[in-house]
Order: C-alpha cells, then structure tokens, then sequence
C-alpha cells in the first residue's frame, strides 16, 4: 500500500479572467462549493490591470486548491488563457469557466459520473442564459431539445445538430488525456474559439455524452454599457473572425470527408450566424455594409443549394438581396426577418404572382427568390395585416416632439379613397399601467405608402408615474374604412443620437426622472426611456439604485418575484386542473346550462352549432355557452357567451353546467361531474383508424390507456350515422351499446334536406353572393384531408395538381373551390383569381357542401357527408400507399367500396372533370347504395330527435 495517497483531482477547472476582480471571487467559490470535492481551480488571468490577479492570488493564498497564474502580456480573446490553464492542470478531467459566469452546485459530480460510467471523451450538459439584470429574473435553456436524457454517441456524425447549435466550450467536461492527445488547443488570436474548439473536440472523439442536468449559468448582461466579444457585432473585425473560424472548420470537415456535416453547418450559418449580423445592418455606414456583403459573399457563394432549400422564404430574399448589395430592398426584409408577421415592403403583382419588389426579376434565380406568393399577403384584408412603419422625421423640443412616417401599403390594400384615422398610442412596457393616445393630424396617400405627421406636446400630456415605467413603446393605430390595423415605428434611417431634449413631468415629480430618451428597441421599433438631466434627478435615481440593493430592497423585490411567481402558478395547466376538480365539488349545477364546443373551440359549426340553432327555433328556454380557441372569436353569434378555452371562465362553466356538448373532446383531464350530461356529437365517420384501433394508443403503457379511456367514458352519448359507426368508431373507442345515440349527425339535417330541394338553400345562396362565386356555372368542391409527418406532426399542404392548369384548363366552365382540413391552410396565387376560391376559413363547411355540385376528395370523411346529396365525387389518391402504409391504416379499401372514380394521376382527375354530367349520371346507382351502407340513420331530423329527447317534454330521458 503506497504511504502517499493518490492527490490527483478529479477534475480541474479553468476559470479564465480580464479585468473582472469584482465577479471574479463568485465564479471561484462556485467550483469550491461543489458537491464533489475532488477539485481544483486554475485561474488563469489575461494580463489584467484592474487587479484581477492580486485577487486571484489571494484566493489561491485562501485554499490549497486554488492556484493562480498569469499571461505576460494581453491575448485579446479567451483561447490563450484557457491553453495556458489546460498546460498546467493535473486532473484528470478539465472543465472551463468564465469569471462572469458560475457552475451548477453538482455539475462536477454529473460530469464525472457520466464520463466515468460512458467512458466518454466529452460530456455535455445544459447551459442556462441568466439574465441578471432582468427584473424578473428571466432564465433561458440553451438548445434545451439537445439535453432532454442522457445519451451517448460514438460520433458526432449521429448527432449533427450537436456541432452546429451548442458550439460552447464551457458546459463541457473532458478527459484531459484526450485533449492532450489529441492536440486540441483553442486558437490565439482570434475570437469565436469556442466555435473551432468545440467542433475539433467534437469531430476528434471517440465517444460523446449528454446529461439532461443544468451545468453552466451562463450570466447575460442586456443593457451592458460595454459588449461582449460576441455581441460587438457592429464591428466588422468580428465578422471577419465568425467567417475565419467557420472556413477553418469547413477545411477540417472536407479532410474528414463530413460532407453531410457541413451541410448543416451551412444552414446554421444561413439562418442563426448570418440572421445575427443582419439585425444590425440598416444603423451601419455603406463602408461597414460593402465590406460585410464581400465578406459574406465570398464565403457563402459556394454553398450548395440544399443549404438554402429549408430557410423560410424571407430568409432567403435576405440573402439574395445582401449578394446584390440592394440595400433599399433589404433593409424592409431585414425588418420582416426580425419580425415575422410584418409586411415591410409595397410588393408587386406580376403575371399572377406577387413579388417582393420590381428589381432583380430578370434573374432567374431572383424571380425564384422573390416570389412571395405563397406567403399569403395578397389575400389578408388590411386589418390582418402588420404594416412597415417607417419614421422619416424625428424633431423635439422641450415641450414635445414632432413625428413623421411612412407605412407601406402592399398591392394597395389602404385604398386611395378610403376613409382613413389615426392616433399614436404611448404605451408603458410593463403591463397593466398607462397608455397615451395623441392624434395624427395629417394622413395622406404618396405613391407606395400612406405618410402621416404628428406634433405631440408630451411635457403636458405624458405623465408617467416614474419608477416602474421607465421604458414606453409607441404605436400607430390607423382606421381604415372602419377596420383597424396597428403598427410599431420602425427607425432605420433617422439618427436619435443628439436627442433626450424632451422634459417630463412624471406623478412623483421631477427628482425621479426628467427627460425622455428616444432609442431603437431590440427588434428596431421607437421606444423611449425615462432619464435623469438635473442634479436632483440624478442624485435620486442613484440613492434609488443603491437603495434597490439594500436588504429591504431585496426583500421587497423577492417578495414581488414571488407574488409573480404565484400569479405565473395560478394560471398553469395543472393549478387550472386541480382548481376545476375542486370547482366541481363545491359549485352547484346551473340548471339549464349548456356548454357548446365545436373543433376544440375553432369554429361556431357543425353539429352542436345544429343542435344549438333547433333549440334556438323553438324557443327552448337554456342558457347558452360557447367556448373559442385564439385571441378573438370569429363567426359566433352576437348574442352568445363566449368563454375562451381553458380560461377560468371556460373552467367555471364547465364544472357548473347540465349539458356538454361538443363533437370531439373537452380537455381530457378535466373530469365530468355526475348531474352533467355530455353529448359527443362526434366529426365524422371513419374510413382511417381511430381510437384504440391506432397503433399509437395500442402501445401506450396501461397508465396511459387508462386515463384515455377515463376521457372517453365521461361522454354519457355518442352520436352515430349508421352501422359503420356502431362497427368501427364504437369498439374503436370502447363505447357500450347503450350510450349510442342512433340519430344521424344534427349537421347533416341540411344536406338530407336539400337532396330534393328545388332551390338553393338561403346559407349556400349567401355564401355564393359574399365570395362572388357564378351561380351560372357548376361548382366543383376539393376537399382533401391533412396529411401527419413521421414524428406526428401535421404536414405543410401543397396542392397535388397544377392549380394554374387546373385552371387555365376549366376556369371557363367551372368554379373551383378549395376546403383545406382545418388543421392546414392555403394561399391561392393571383393568376387563378375568380377561377378558384379559397373557402378554408369558413366556420362551417356545411353551406360549402350545399353549393357544390361536384366534389374531389381523397380519405376526408367529408364524404360520408356529402354523399348524401347524392352529387358526384371524384377521389384523388395520388399517395394511397404511403397513406395506408405510413398512417393508422383504413377499416376498409377505398378503391373497392368509393361511390365515385378513384384516380391517381393529376392528368386521370382532369381527365374525369371534363364531362359533369356524364360523371353524375355514371355514379348514381353507387351514391344511393354507399348512403344505405355508412349513413343509414341520416334522415334530416337528428337535430330534433336530440333537442326533443333532452329538452323537450321528455327532457329527463338522459
């Protein structure tokens, strides 16, 4: 047995320092006060001058495992310190620190298990952004997705979103014989050593661990006076290093042979690296921009298409426009990345097409890049829309200031002869305090935009309270012809560095602020702060500042952070859940109370919309409540109680009414009490598998079986249209015999109604007139289901046949209608104006149903439904396979049982189409027998069977 035991730490950690003897001693105790002990700290000081290193001395003089050493000169970035610190560690692990920034109590001893059980070279564990001077102490996973378990990889090639997202070399522990061997150093002189470092480590191991533990508090400073390294992005050099260092990467990954890494790296680069820089781009100098854009182009012009095939399309015209040095063009599409839903720039329609701008369409790959058709502006009414506002002058005096701008008026959506008002909106950041409103005197059309000029005397009017509103946002709210769209001020081509001349007069009086400070917020909107001029001002708002960090203040401040915290709690999922369950204990049943839900609150529609309109014609005394999904409700009557999903109201009525009803699911944790009946209207019948029946619920573990099928048995009545139902969604989803209810579907009243009908029935007669659909002419439906992605998701919908062919080819003979499923959406372009009609976002697709006179579908159960018309369809399978193969499988072969042609080709459906007639007097015979098969129970009375057997006379029959 040796007489000296072994001192070698487990691991040791590098704790780099510049001039930050103030933080410095918090980062070190923060790697002595480890659970695990066997650890030593190197703190390795780049040549400070703020006494950095006497401190570190001291610290090492305090502890036997604190040692300090010192670089003879100044390296200029973080890489040599760290060097120097791995030179002399004697761990057998090493780790590095910032001396901002601090570990995780147990981040050593996470470190070392994994390595030690995986034998990895390299663990990683989560970082957390620690916003310090966020007063509510905000916090931010990084790439959270990566650290969800534990997992190990015996390449970073399994693993590709590793090298290309968490580039940090800081939440990382690695074996230092690995470092050792395999020469890994960071690079001196250069900044963004992380990035090398990390890919080098990465692509040189053998063997790669992640650890779901927090690991690293990375400590983020947003109102810093001085930038990082990372966030002086105004300062070219610092491009010029992120385009070194990602070139030297690049070299290692082609040695290497990783084309596929390099792949996505490069859209990395596309879309985090690049985005970063762009933000900054319209407050820079043409000098700064012509050395970035050389810059950027000569290091991106070599990647390959596919880098770009999976940017958003306003990443992509960024892109084209930056390698054009079109700065009038890119500065709005700079403002549109950074703010998604906004429309920055006037747009241009061209052959059927809309277009970013006029320029560059004479390049191919530009008319390609360009085209935003797809995006949907052209078809959203000014009120939907968020315009670019752009401030053209900003003057000021003591008393005020004096605004003038310009909001973009894409493909004239504001028409020159409307009916225009507007006001500025002065609203405090934090929420729930004051606004000011000011009037826009002068509104005015001038070529693409819409200009408009204020004088706003702020002295008198603005009065802030001082303390707590320091920061105010500024808003346009212009009326158009009676419907309202808002909009943020844009700053770009102003400067505001000489202003702050405007005096404030703030509720607690002028020792607490004095002026107001124009500036750029963070996404480049015109924002104000409140500051301090006079010497009172001043002198107040520092013994506020140092009066905030007394005990009392910290107090005061925790017990804020606190109510915030319980205020945050009280709104969560499960407070919601428990609060409900308790509701239903304590609150009586409201007699008479009906709780009506359509689509998961999207939509006033189908059949609980029929039940609630025949309970309505006769005069049915109940009170009615309707709940909605999204910020407004859209399409519901106006004289109805709405209630927002999961709101407290929601919850409320829920636990207290007589009646649900709805056709697809109340929140499934939410349990039913007894006295209340639930009626599951159901959303049609089935051709795929459903319920139980899936794959997906047959291997749920017996837990979650279990609570799905506590959901399912709260409804005390299911609604089906025929045997089919009683065949397949009944067992699919367990239902006993004795809950069904054999009425038909209540929405289904008006179809069976209208199969002999001589006129058009009044909703579909509406409908037509509201959308200027010809009634001269056939109506065709396309109706198509949604399509899920591998991991459960819902695929993007693209149309599966030329819809400009379609129609250029019968444009003249018929109107095409388009009914996406109402988990998808779609854009029409321009060109098919007139021809083919977008009716998607209908609440009710039941008058859409009436107006056709032919339907193409392809699995939607919208055809059990309009089967009954007894109107033709045409089935379009264009990927029956991977439908039946990939998805949950069919209860039976569509392609032997569909009451209409099944066609597989875009060529075979145009083919079908081209004679209607034909096409109806072909398929009566099979129309008649599918209804008998699969909607036997549909006789156009559902609705009055159901209002009569729970609230008519025999309303106590449940």
């Amino acid at each position: 047995m040796s007489e000296h035991p072994d001192t070698t730490p487990d691991i040791s950690v590098v704790v780099i320092v510049f001039n930050d003897a103030e933080r410095l001693p918090t980062a070190v105790q923060s790697v002595l006060d480890q659970t695990l002990q066997s650890v030593e700290v190197i703190i390795a000081d780049d040549h400070s001058t703020d006494g950095s290193y006497e401190v570190a001395q001291q610290l090492a003089a305090r502890s036997d495992r604190v040692r300090a050493i010192q670089l003879a000169e100044n390296s200029g970035g973080c890489g040599e310190p760290r060097n120097q610190g791995v030179a002399v560690a004697r761990g057998r692990y090493v780790m590095f620190l910032d001396s901002d920034d601090t570990l995780e109590l147990n981040a050593c001893r996470n470190m070392l298990d994994a390595a030690e059980s995986t034998g990895a070279d390299l663990v990683s564990g989560l970082c957390v952004r620690v916003h310090t001077d966020n007063r509510h102490g905000k916090t931010v996973k990084w790439y959270p997705w990566l650290y969800r378990e534990t997992r190990t990889f015996d390449s970073i090639a399994e693993i590709p979103d590793l090298l290309v997202f968490d580039t940090l070399s800081t939440n990382k522990c690695y074996r230092r014989e690995f470092l050792l061997e395999s020469g890994l150093t960071f690079p001196r002189g250069i900044h963004y050593e992380d990035l090398l470092f990390s890919a080098q480590a990465y692509l040189a191991a053998t063997r790669i661990t992640l650890i779901p533990n927090t690991v690293y508090y990375w400590n983020v400073v947003e109102k810093a006076v001085e930038k990082s390294i990372s966030n002086r992005r105004h300062e070219i050099s610092n491009f010029a290093d992120r385009v070194e260092i990602h070139r030297r990467i690049d070299r290692i990954l082609a040695e290497l042979g990783h084309d596929e890494l390099k792949l996505h790296k490069d859209r990395k680069f596309l879309k985090n690296d690049l985005v970063l820089y762009l933000r900054d781009l319209p407050f820079l100098d043409d000098d700064y921009r012509h050395r970035f854009a050389e810059m950027t182009r000569g290091y991106i012009r070599d990647f390959p298409q596919a880098a770009y095939d999976e940017l958003s399309p306003i990443h992509r015209i960024c892109a084209y426009l930056l390698l054009q040095e079109d700065w009038a063009n890119l500065s709005p599409a700079i403002d549109t990345l950074i703010n998604t839903n906004k429309v920055s720039s006037p747009l241009l329609e061209r052959d059927g097409r809309v277009y970013w701008c006029t320029e560059h369409l004479d390049d191919p790959l530009g008319r390609e890049v360009l085209d935003v058709t797809d995006l949907g502006y052209h078809a959203k009414p000014v009120q939907r829309l968020s315009l670019r506002n752009e401030v053209t002058d900003y003057a000021e005096s003591p008393s005020g200031i004096t605004l003038a701008g310009a909001l973009v008026n894409p493909l004239g959506v504001i028409p020159p002869d409307a009916k225009l008002k507007a006001e500025l909106e002065f609203r405090a950041r934090r929420r729930s305090l004051q606004t000011f409103r000011f009037p826009v005197e002068s509104l005015k059309h001038e070529g693409e935009s819409v200009t408009w000029r204020a004088a706003l005397p702020l002295a008198a009017a603005l009065r802030p309270v001082g303390i707590v509103d320091d920061v105010w946002d500024v808003r346009l709210h212009l009326t158009v012809n009676g419907e309202r769209t808002t909009s943020r001020l844009t700053v770009s081509q102003i400067s505001l560095e000489d202003s702050g001349a405007v005096r404030i007069r703030p509720r607690l009086g002028r020792m607490m602020a004095d002026r107001l400070q124009p500036h750029a917020s963070a996404k480049g909107h015109l924002a104000f702060r409140l500051t301090q001029h006079g010497r009172l001002a001043r002198r107040t708002s520092m013994l506020v500042q140092r009066n905030m960090q007394s005990p009392p203040a910290e107090l005061a401040k925790k017990m804020a952070r606190k109510v915030v915290s319980v205020r945050k709690d009280l709104q969560s999922g499960p407070r919601k859940i428990e609060a409900y369950h308790r509701m239903i204990r304590l609150l009586p049943v409201r007699k008479g109370t009906v709780v009506f839900e359509s689509h998961l609150g999207k939509q006033y529609s189908d059949s609980p919309r029929a039940i609630y309109e025949e309970m309505c014609r006769r005069g049915v005394p109940f009170k009615a409540i309707w709940s909605y999904a999204g910020e407004r409700p859209t399409g519901f009557p106006k004289d109805v109680e709405l209630v927002r999903r999961w709101s407290w109201s929601y919850l409320k009525a829920l636990a207290q009414a007589e009646f649900w009803i709805d056709n697809q699911g109340f929140p499934l944790k939410l349990s039913k009490r007894p006295e209340t009946t639930y009626i599951q209207t159901w959303h049609g019948s089935a051709l795929k598998r459903m319920g139980f029946d899936e794959p997906k619920y047959r291997i749920q573990s017996e837990h979650e079986q279990r609570s799905y099928q506590e959901a399912i048995d709260r409804f005390d009545h299911f609604v089906v249209r025929g045997r089919h139902d009683e065949e397949t969604l009944a067992p699919a989803y367990r239902i006993p015999e004795e809950k069904l209810l054999r009425t038909g579907y209540p929405r289904n009243d008006a179809l069976v109604r209208a199969k002999d009908a001589e006129a058009l029935d009044p909703a579909a007669r509406e409908l037509a007139e509201r959308l200027g659909i010809r009634r001269d002419r056939p109506v065709v439906l396309y109706a198509p289901t949604f399509r899920e992605q591998a991991n459960g998701g819902v695929r993007k919908f693209e149309f599966p046949f030329d819809v400009d062919a379609f129609a250029d080819r019968f444009g003249d003979r018929f109107t095409l209608l388009i009914r996406t499923h109402y988990l998808n959406n779609v854009t029409l372009p321009p060109s098919v104006a007139g021809r083919v009609v977008n009716v998607s976002e209908e609440p009710d697709i039941t008058p859409v149903l009436l107006l056709a006179d032919a339907m193409i579908t392809d699995y939607s159960s919208v055809m059990f439904d309009y089967a009954l018309l007894q109107r033709p369809m045409v089935f379009f399978t264009y990927d029956w396979e991977e439908y039946v193969n990939n998805s949950r499988g069919t209860y039976f072969d569509l392609s032997e049982q569909a009451p209409g042609p099944v066609v597989r080709t875009a060529e075979e459906l145009f083919d079908v189409l081209t004679d209607l007639d034909a096409l109806a007097s072909d398929q009566e015979g099979r129309l008649k027998e599918f209804v008998t098969q699969y909607g036997e129970y549909d006789r156009g009375d559902a609705a009055a069977q159901i209002v009569d057997r729970f609230f008519g006379n025999r309303g106590d029959a449940r």
